[in-house]
C-alpha cells in the first residue's frame, strides 16, 4: 500500500520534470530550434492545426528556419499565425515558403531567457510540493483509517520528504544546464 503511494509518488514527479524539460525546448539559445514554433497552430479550413502538421519545417542555419506548407494557400495562414505567436521574428514570404530570420540574441535577451528558465522550474517545484502534499495527505489518511501505525506514517512521511528532494535537486541541475546553454556565446 505504501509502495503504490510511493511508486505514484515517483511518477508523478518524473511526468512534472518531463514536462519541464518539454518547456526547455520551446526557449531559444545559441541555434534556433523547430521546437520554437511547436506552440503555434494554424487555422485549416476551421480547424487549429499544430504548424508541423501542415507544413515543412527545416533549419536553414542558426539564425534561419524555412517553413514551406503543403498547400500554397496555406502560405498567408502559416505568415499570419507566426506574427500574432509573437516569437521576435517577422516572417519573411515568398510565394513557397515562409522564412523566419532570427537575430542573434543580445545579452539582454539571453538574461530574459535565463530567468524564462528559472520561472519554469520555480513552477515545476510548485507541482512537485503539490505532489508530496497529496501523497502525505493519502499516508495521513491510512494512519487516520488505522491501515498503518503512527511510526508508519511518519517514516513514510520522510520517505516522501526524500523522493521530493531528490527531484528537487535533478531540477536545480536542469536549471543550471539550460541556463549554461542559453548564456553561452
Amino acid at each position: 500500500m505504501l509502495q503504490n503511494i510511493y511508486k505514484d509518488t515517483k511518477d508523478s514527479m518524473q511526468k512534472s520534470l518531463n514536462a519541464l524539460q518539454r518547456d526547455f525546448t520551446t526557449l531559444r539559445s545559441n541555434r534556433v530550434s523547430v521546437s520554437l514554433l511547436d506552440n503555434i497552430r494554424i487555422d485549416y479550413y476551421g480547424t487549429l492545426t499544430p504548424l508541423s502538421q501542415v507544413a515543412t519545417i527545416l533549419i536553414q542555419d542558426s539564425n534561419t528556419i524555412i517553413i514551406t506548407p503543403w498547400e500554397k494557400p496555406l502560405t498567408k495562414n502559416i505568415e499570419k499565425a507566426i506574427q500574432e505567436a509573437n516569437i521576435g521574428v517577422n516572417p519573411n514570404t515568398n510565394a513557397d515558403s515562409v522564412k523566419l530570420f532570427f537575430p542573434p540574441m543580445t545579452s539582454e535577451q539571453r538574461k530574459e531567457i535565463a530567468k524564462q528558465a528559472r520561472t519554469m522550474g520555480e513552477k515545476t517545484k510548485v507541482a512537485i510540493r503539490n505532489v508530496r502534499q497529496d501523497s502525505n495527505n493519502a499516508i495521513k489518511k491510512l494512519e487516520k483509517d488505522k491501515t498503518i501505525t503512527i511510526d508508519e506514517s511518519k517514516k513514510s512521511i520522510d520517505e516522501i520528504q526524500k523522493i521530493t528532494d531528490e527531484y528537487n535537486k535533478k531540477i536545480e541541475s536542469m536549471v543550471k544546464a539550460k541556463e549554461e546553454e542559453i548564456l553561452k556565446i
